[in-house]
Protein backbone atom coordinates (compact mmCIF):
# COMPACT_ATOMS: atom_id res chain seq x y z
CA UNK A 1 0.00 0.00 0.00
CA UNK A 2 3.03 2.27 0.13
CA UNK A 3 2.20 3.57 -3.37
CA UNK A 4 -1.21 4.85 -2.22
CA UNK A 5 -2.35 7.83 -0.19
CA UNK A 6 -0.25 8.61 2.88
CA UNK A 7 -1.62 7.66 6.28
CA UNK A 8 -1.27 10.44 8.88
CA UNK A 9 -1.16 9.58 12.59
CA UNK A 10 -2.03 12.59 14.77
CA UNK A 11 -2.06 11.15 18.31
CA UNK A 12 0.54 12.20 20.91
CA UNK A 13 3.59 10.14 21.82
CA UNK A 14 4.26 7.41 22.82
CA UNK A 15 1.07 6.15 21.18
CA UNK A 16 1.99 7.79 17.88
CA UNK A 17 5.13 5.72 17.48
CA UNK A 18 3.24 2.51 18.32
CA UNK A 19 0.55 3.24 15.72
CA UNK A 20 3.15 4.20 13.12
CA UNK A 21 5.02 0.93 13.69
CA UNK A 22 1.82 -1.12 13.27
CA UNK A 23 0.86 0.78 10.13
CA UNK A 24 4.33 0.46 8.61
CA UNK A 25 4.28 -3.30 9.21
CA UNK A 26 1.04 -3.42 7.21
CA UNK A 27 2.62 -1.60 4.29
CA UNK A 28 1.16 1.89 4.73
CA UNK A 29 3.04 4.99 3.65
CA UNK A 30 2.68 6.31 7.20
CA UNK A 31 3.68 9.68 8.67
CA UNK A 32 3.94 10.65 12.35
CA UNK A 33 2.21 14.01 12.74
CA UNK A 34 1.51 14.41 16.49
CA UNK A 35 -0.74 17.41 17.15
CA UNK A 36 -0.67 17.12 20.97
CA UNK A 37 1.85 16.40 23.72
CA UNK A 38 1.05 14.90 27.13
CA UNK A 39 2.52 16.07 30.46
CA UNK A 40 1.93 15.19 34.12
CA UNK A 41 -0.06 17.42 36.49
CA UNK A 42 0.45 17.80 40.19
CA UNK A 43 -2.19 15.91 42.16
CA UNK A 44 -2.77 14.47 45.61
CA UNK A 45 -4.09 10.92 45.96
CA UNK A 46 -7.23 10.63 48.09
CA UNK A 47 -7.77 7.93 50.69
CA UNK A 48 -8.19 4.67 48.78
CA UNK A 49 -10.70 3.51 51.41
CA UNK A 50 -13.16 6.10 50.09
CA UNK A 51 -13.47 4.27 46.75
CA UNK A 52 -14.29 0.84 45.38
CA UNK A 53 -12.35 0.99 42.11
CA UNK A 54 -10.22 3.03 39.74
CA UNK A 55 -11.33 3.97 36.23
CA UNK A 56 -8.62 4.62 33.63
CA UNK A 57 -9.75 5.85 30.22
CA UNK A 58 -6.27 6.58 28.88
CA UNK A 59 -2.85 5.01 29.22
CA UNK A 60 -1.54 8.48 30.08
CA UNK A 61 -3.21 8.24 33.49
CA UNK A 62 -1.03 5.26 34.40
CA UNK A 63 2.11 6.50 32.65
CA UNK A 64 2.07 10.06 33.99
CA UNK A 65 0.39 9.77 37.41
CA UNK A 66 3.73 9.34 39.12
CA UNK A 67 4.42 8.02 42.63
CA UNK A 68 0.97 9.03 43.93
CA UNK A 69 -0.44 6.07 42.06
CA UNK A 70 1.10 3.76 44.63
CA UNK A 71 -1.33 5.02 47.27
CA UNK A 72 -4.20 3.69 45.14
CA UNK A 73 -2.70 0.32 44.22
CA UNK A 74 -5.08 -1.51 46.56
CA UNK A 75 -8.02 -0.56 44.32
CA UNK A 76 -8.95 -2.75 41.34
CA UNK A 77 -8.40 -0.89 38.08
CA UNK A 78 -10.87 -0.87 35.21
CA UNK A 79 -9.19 0.19 31.96
CA UNK A 80 -10.55 1.20 28.58
CA UNK A 81 -8.64 -0.76 25.98
CA UNK A 82 -5.67 -3.14 26.04
CA UNK A 83 -3.04 -0.37 25.86
CA UNK A 84 -4.44 1.32 28.96
CA UNK A 85 -4.64 -2.02 30.76
CA UNK A 86 -1.02 -2.78 29.86
CA UNK A 87 0.12 0.63 31.14
CA UNK A 88 -1.85 0.10 34.36
CA UNK A 89 -0.18 -3.26 35.00
CA UNK A 90 3.23 -1.76 34.27
CA UNK A 91 2.48 0.91 36.89
CA UNK A 92 1.76 -1.75 39.51
CA UNK A 93 -2.04 -1.76 39.41
CA UNK A 94 -4.24 -4.84 39.38
CA UNK A 95 -6.49 -4.71 36.32
CA UNK A 96 -9.90 -6.20 37.03
CA UNK A 97 -11.28 -5.57 33.54
CA UNK A 98 -10.11 -4.18 30.21
CA UNK A 99 -13.14 -2.91 28.34
CA UNK A 100 -13.09 -2.86 24.54
CA UNK A 101 -16.28 -0.89 23.83
CA UNK A 102 -15.58 2.54 25.31
CA UNK A 103 -15.73 4.22 28.72
CA UNK A 104 -19.50 4.32 29.13
CA UNK A 105 -19.88 0.62 28.40
CA UNK A 106 -17.14 -0.12 30.92
CA UNK A 107 -18.91 2.07 33.49
CA UNK A 108 -22.13 0.13 32.85
CA UNK A 109 -20.25 -3.11 33.54
CA UNK A 110 -18.81 -1.65 36.72
CA UNK A 111 -22.12 -0.42 38.10
CA UNK A 112 -23.78 -3.72 37.15
CA UNK A 113 -21.21 -5.34 39.44
CA UNK A 114 -22.38 -3.00 42.24
CA UNK A 115 -19.26 -0.84 42.17
CA UNK A 116 -20.66 2.37 43.61
CA UNK A 117 -17.67 4.64 44.34
CA UNK A 118 -15.37 5.13 41.36
CA UNK A 119 -12.23 7.26 41.22
CA UNK A 120 -11.53 8.35 37.65
CA UNK A 121 -7.87 9.17 37.04
CA UNK A 122 -8.26 11.36 33.99
CA UNK A 123 -6.92 14.20 31.91
CA UNK A 124 -7.48 17.89 32.56
CA UNK A 125 -9.60 18.08 29.41
CA UNK A 126 -12.14 15.30 29.24
CA UNK A 127 -15.59 14.38 28.01
CA UNK A 128 -18.25 13.99 30.69
CA UNK A 129 -19.31 10.41 31.33
CA UNK A 130 -22.77 9.11 32.16
CA UNK A 131 -22.60 7.02 35.32
CA UNK A 132 -26.14 6.45 36.60
CA UNK A 133 -26.50 6.05 40.36
CA UNK A 134 -22.82 5.45 41.11
CA UNK A 135 -20.43 8.15 42.32
CA UNK A 136 -17.79 9.04 39.75
CA UNK A 137 -15.04 11.33 41.06
CA UNK A 138 -12.75 12.70 38.31
CA UNK A 139 -9.19 13.43 39.40
CA UNK A 140 -6.97 15.01 36.70
CA UNK A 141 -3.40 13.77 36.80
CA UNK A 142 -2.21 14.71 33.30
CA UNK A 143 -2.83 17.22 30.52
CA UNK A 144 -2.67 16.82 26.76
CA UNK A 145 -1.83 20.15 25.14
CA UNK A 146 -1.87 21.17 21.45
CA UNK A 147 1.46 21.59 19.70
CA UNK A 148 2.27 23.14 16.34
CA UNK A 149 1.88 20.75 13.40
CA UNK A 150 5.17 19.28 12.16
CA UNK A 151 6.68 21.10 9.14
CA UNK A 152 5.51 18.47 6.63
CA UNK A 153 1.84 18.81 7.67
CA UNK A 154 0.78 21.37 5.04
CA UNK A 155 2.35 19.47 2.16
CA UNK A 156 0.82 16.16 3.25
CA UNK A 157 -2.75 17.43 3.50
CA UNK A 158 -2.49 19.33 0.21
CA UNK A 159 -3.11 16.02 -1.59
CA UNK A 160 -5.40 13.06 -0.83
CA UNK A 161 -4.51 11.38 2.44
CA UNK A 162 -6.07 9.27 5.19
CA UNK A 163 -5.91 10.64 8.74
CA UNK A 164 -6.46 8.81 12.04
CA UNK A 165 -8.31 10.50 14.92
CA UNK A 166 -7.95 8.72 18.27
CA UNK A 167 -10.00 11.22 20.31
CA UNK A 168 -12.68 13.88 19.96
CA UNK A 169 -10.15 16.63 20.66
CA UNK A 170 -7.90 15.24 17.93
CA UNK A 171 -10.81 15.13 15.49
CA UNK A 172 -11.73 18.74 16.22
CA UNK A 173 -8.15 19.92 15.81
CA UNK A 174 -7.57 17.94 12.62
CA UNK A 175 -10.76 19.41 11.18
CA UNK A 176 -9.71 22.95 12.09
CA UNK A 177 -6.22 22.52 10.64
CA UNK A 178 -7.48 20.82 7.48
CA UNK A 179 -10.02 23.56 6.72
CA UNK A 180 -11.24 23.41 3.14
CA UNK A 181 -8.79 20.60 2.37
CA UNK A 182 -11.27 18.22 4.01
CA UNK A 183 -12.91 17.65 0.64
CA UNK A 184 -10.01 15.50 -0.57
CA UNK A 185 -9.06 13.99 2.81
CA UNK A 186 -10.43 10.84 4.44
CA UNK A 187 -10.69 10.41 8.20
CA UNK A 188 -10.82 7.23 10.30
CA UNK A 189 -12.30 7.86 13.77
CA UNK A 190 -11.88 5.53 16.72
CA UNK A 191 -15.58 5.87 17.63
CA UNK A 192 -18.84 7.38 16.44
CA UNK A 193 -18.47 10.21 18.97
CA UNK A 194 -15.05 11.05 17.54
CA UNK A 195 -16.46 11.02 14.00
CA UNK A 196 -19.18 13.42 15.12
CA UNK A 197 -16.56 15.75 16.59
CA UNK A 198 -14.77 15.80 13.23
CA UNK A 199 -17.77 17.45 11.56
CA UNK A 200 -18.80 17.30 7.93
CA UNK A 201 -17.08 17.95 4.63
CA UNK A 202 -14.61 15.05 4.50
CA UNK A 203 -14.18 12.98 1.36
CA UNK A 204 -14.91 10.00 3.63
CA UNK A 205 -15.38 9.87 7.40
CA UNK A 206 -15.36 6.26 8.63
CA UNK A 207 -15.65 4.74 12.10
CA UNK A 208 -13.50 1.82 13.24
CA UNK A 209 -15.41 -1.36 14.07
CA UNK A 210 -13.78 -1.41 17.52
CA UNK A 211 -12.05 1.26 19.59
CA UNK A 212 -8.47 0.15 18.98
CA UNK A 213 -5.54 0.60 16.61
CA UNK A 214 -6.03 -2.67 14.77
CA UNK A 215 -9.61 -1.80 13.85
CA UNK A 216 -8.64 1.73 12.81
CA UNK A 217 -5.92 0.42 10.52
CA UNK A 218 -8.30 -2.19 9.08
CA UNK A 219 -10.74 0.62 8.29
CA UNK A 220 -7.94 2.67 6.72
CA UNK A 221 -7.02 -0.34 4.56
CA UNK A 222 -10.66 -0.66 3.47
CA UNK A 223 -10.73 3.03 2.49
CA UNK A 224 -7.52 2.62 0.54
CA UNK A 225 -8.96 -0.32 -1.42
CA UNK A 226 -12.18 1.60 -2.09
CA UNK A 227 -10.22 4.42 -3.64
CA UNK A 228 -9.81 7.00 -0.86
CA UNK A 229 -6.28 7.55 -2.12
Amino acid sequence: MSDGAPLIVTRPEPGNAATVARARALGFDVHAMPLFAARPLGWTPPDAADFDALLLTSAFAARLAGPGLGALASLPAYAVGPATAEAARAAGLTVAMAGAAGAERLLDDMTSSEIARILWLCGRDRTALRVGDAMLAPLPCYAVDPVDPPPAWSALIAAPAILLAHSARAAERVAALAGTARGHLSLVAISAAVAQAAGAGWRVCAVAAEANDAAMLAQARALWHKGAK
